[in-house]
């Protein structure tokens, strides 16, 4: 490890704990994922941004290290039944840590919220709006004052009777749940039903109870079908399941839901997006008539404060929100307090760039970014002090300009008296921090090592960091010459034809006119909640998937490339998604063991009975049930982990069983299927958009929104095709250390040179001053934006001086020799 400029005195090899008073939290041994027993001493007190490419193992210094130790020791004071509440982090791979005090986790949870969090809830505004609604509201005369809870549409004494507090009514059909209704139930007449065990369960019930599962639905006698779909009845009953040949399942109770039922419960109370959206598609909605999509009791709307009720001021922007409290009239001792209380907490979410967010904004509809910027102003307010705050890219999603707003906030929360640990990959944060733990050089396997500790100028001198290169290069995309040419350094290309948007006017979009132009590289920019993602992903893709089959229309195929999980399952990984499993399975089918034995393809996965081990059912780990604790994991232990049973093993392909393949990285299966053109294709793409670190068997639930953004990119990238190509991407560089950005740029611009047109969103200045277009929309966020700022050129918007953009364009452009340049095409 580089020694830090100010080297930190280190304990003994076995010290028991801190030295009274000691200043730094120190690592010893950590061996947690591609950690390679690191030592290192991080100050307290302090701002500390861990640095390192992707993969490099910085997550598993900051999170899977201090984070899950801090945790573990709170853990242990618990008590032993209440830890069965608590979601808990593993013990981590390290051999001491001193000097560390309790830790808070602001991570960018991959999980979604139910569909009633909101902003407020996640923000707990909420809790002090409807205490200042219940404490200083204006009642009409003779109404009786209000609990707090009367305003709440999540709870009985609020919510509106008839929507449940939803603000609108959701209603399925028999058509909706049954589109086929030729085939019989086991023949999944019903779509509305879940997949898998579950859509069985049910069925199995459903003929347990007497009804004629085989017979075509539409046949069906009229009640029954009504019974089936819409009863609320839920009736008990035994089940005998039919046996299969490898396995006895005993009679079990089943309890029958009804394809209503089932639907309205998953949509409203589900965790997991993919579900709701798939019960979506079985509903119909509106606003609901009794309470016009207000969520509320009669009651509680009539209530009002400086003149709103409390639905008016749950949909304002929170901007808009702190202006009525600012100006509304005195209403008493109580009423001052609460409206006070309310602009302090509002101050925070409107300093970290979300003042266009309404209390009533759902909290599925926000990306990761701005759910953890809302926690994030949420601690600002907790007065806590003495703690490690540990934070997962606080930057990502936000404007250069609100991206300057984050350091204050940072700073008050180390000025406050704790820790600030951060994993950042901006570059403006890592040079505002205190310290600066590097890790690399480079990915997986070759990365794992801290080349640095200390403050960030001592980086300088380190010539391993790929940070160290973009942080102290000359050009604003990444210094070293090694790294390529800078993805600018290019004429603008012309445009080959247009894709026109007129009236575009969705979400906060403003009868927006716009002209897409094809055949070049246009990158779409302006603060957080300006429409960006509403006009791309929205707009511009239905406009084009609606007329990708019109005669004469230029695109002809739209690729839209985001960064949702590959799977949500550890059974989804690399190799299934992308199609590698396939080939790999086939090259193991083919071999002279497995023919001899009758083996097809299926026997090498690890998802069905027959090449699997069957005591953890191909997951590689078993849970051991523990008294008054939570459940645990370890490796199972008949196959230790290799997921399939010890005769599939037996078999080989060039030396390796079919786990020791899904062990390999990609860069090591590219040269050991170097002679599989349809391997190395698929792997060759993976390489060559920097993913050459993971593990061809990583689980998709390892894997970060870049990485499976990236993964999806190299699918699309192997199977290229020459039809005219309109590729789409939300952020792409999100989650990504700068030589990263680079790989995968040169991977866009790729694209465009081959004659195919990209259209990304991008907050990275650099990215944009590489761009052949810009579109810059604002000025603000929310009702404040929704317009076209300014387009053209990246030089032409950013001499514009129009938005909050163009300075930081500016910026950028001069760090790559000058706007001109880019201004009349010319390189």
């Amino acid at each position: 490890m580089h020694q830090p400029a100010v080297q930190p005195p280190a304990p003994g090899p076995h010290a028991p704990g801190p030295r009274p008073h000691d200043p730094y939290v120190r690592v010893r041994g950590a061996r947690e994922h591609n950690l390679r027993g690191v030592d290192v001493d991080v100050p307290r007190d302090a701002l500390t941004v861990f640095t390192g490419v992707s993969g490099s193992g910085k997550s598993s210094l900051a999170f899977g290290t201090l984070y899950a130790e801090a945790q573990r020791r709170y853990f242990e004071s618990v008590a032993p039944y209440a830890r069965r509440l608590i979601h808990q982090v593993g013990a981590p791979k390290v051999d001491s840590v001193t000097g560390l005090p309790p830790a808070v986790s602001l991570e960018q949870r991959r999980s979604s919220p139910g569909s009633r969090s909101s902003v407020g809830t996640v923000t707990l505004l909420s809790n002090s709006l409807r205490m200042l609604y219940s404490r200083a509201g204006t009642y009409p005369p003779g109404a009786e004052r209000l609990d707090s809870d009367a305003f709440s549409p999540n709870t009985a004494a609020g919510a509106c009777p008839s929507c449940q507090g939803l603000g609108r009514i959701h209603r399925t059909t028999e058509h909706l749940m049954v589109p086929e209704p030729g085939l019989s139930i086991r023949q999944g007449a019903i779509a509305a039903w879940p997949g898998a065990w579950q859509g069985k369960n049910l069925r199995d019930v459903l003929e347990a109870l007497g009804h004629d599962v085989d017979r075509p639905w539409r046949e069906l006698p009229a009640k029954d079908r009504e019974w089936i779909l819409f009863t609320d009845e839920q009736p008990v009953v035994t089940v005998h399941p039919v046996r299969d040949a490898d396995r006895i399942q005993r009679p079990y109770q089943g309890t029958y839901m009804s394809a209503r039922r089932y639907v309205m419960r998953t949509y409203a109370d589900s965790k997991s997006a993919t579900l709701r959206a798939r019960a979506e598609t079985f509903l119909t909605d509106s606003p609901c008539p009794a309470c016009a999509g207000r969520r509320l009791r009669p009651e509680a709307l009539a209530v009002t404060f400086a003149g709103y009720g409390i639905a008016d001021l749950a949909a304002m922007a929170l901007t808009d929100l702190d202006a009525v409290l600012a100006e509304a009239p005195p209403s008493g001792e109580a009423g001052r307090v609460l409206a006070e209380d309310l602009r302090s907490r509002i101050g925070p979410v409107v300093e970290l760039g979300l003042g266009y967010l309404g209390l009533d904004r759902t909290a599925p509809t926000l990306s990761a970014g701005e759910l953890q910027r809302l926690r994030l102003a949420t601690q600002l307010r907790s007065g806590l002090f003495g703690v490690v705050y540990v934070l997962d890219e606080p930057s990502a999603g936000l404007h250069p300009a609100d991206a300057e707003a984050l350091l204050g906030v940072l700073d008050r929360l180390k000025e406050a008296g704790n820790t600030v640990f951060v994993v950042e990959h901006h570059l403006d944060v890592v040079r505002h921090a205190d310290w600066v733990v590097d890790v690399g050089p480079l990915a997986g396997e070759h990365g794992g090592e801290v080349l640095y500790s200390g403050p960030p100028a001592g980086l300088a001198g380190v010539a391993r960091s790929a940070t160290a290169r973009h942080l102290f290069g000359s050009d604003g995309a990444g210094g070293a010459a090694e790294d390529g040419p800078a993805p600018g350094a290019r004429p603008v290309r012309e445009a080959t034809g247009y894709v026109q948007l007129v009236g575009a006017d969705r979400h906060n979009l403003r009868d927006v006119d716009v002209r897409f132009p094809l055949g070049v590289f246009t990158a779409v920019t302006g603060v957080s909640g300006s429409g960006k993602s509403t006009l791309v992903g929205e707009v511009l893709a239905r406009e084009v998937g609606e007329r990708l089959t019109e005669p004469g229309f230029p695109v002809r195929r739209l690729v839209e490339v985001d960064q949702k999980p590959i799977g949500r399952t550890p059974r989804s990984n690399l190799a299934t998604y992308t199609g590698l499993f396939d080939v790999v399975r086939r090259l193991f089918a083919a071999t002279p063991r497995a023919r001899e034995r009758g083996w097809k393809a299926g026997r090498f996965s690890f998802n069905v009975p027959g090449g699997r081990c069957e005591t953890c059912q191909g997951e590689g780990f078993v849970s051991v049930e523990l008294l008054f604790l939570p459940s645990t994991y370890a490796p199972c232990p008949d196959c230790g982990g290799a997921r399939y049973n010890a005769s599939t093993l037996e078999v080989r392909y060039a030396g390796l069983d079919i786990a020791e393949v899904l062990a390999l990285t990609v860069e090591s299966a590219a040269g050991f299927f170097a002679e599989v053109p349809a391997a190395a294709r698929s792997l060759r793409a993976l390489e060559e958009i920097g993913l050459g670190y993971l593990r061809l068997g990583q689980p998709a639930t390892e894997l970060s929104g870049g990485e499976a953004q990236r993964i999806k990119l190299a699918t699309e990238l192997q199977r290229l095709r020459r039809d005219h190509t309109l590729y789409v991407l939300d952020e792409p560089t999100t989650g990504l250390h700068p030589a990263d950005v680079r790989v995968l740029l040169r991977q866009l611009h790729g694209l465009v040179d081959a004659g195919h047109t990209v259209v990304v969103v991008e907050h990275d200045m650099d990215v944009v001053a590489g761009a052949d277009r810009v579109v810059d929309l604002g000025p603000g966020g929310g009702t404040a934006g929704g317009r076209i700022v300014a387009e053209g050129t990246p030089a032409e918007v950013a001499a514009s001086g129009a938005g909050r953009t163009a300075a930081y364009l500016a910026r950028a452009l001069a760090a790559r020799g000058g706007p001109a340049a880019r201004a009349d095409g010319r390189d």
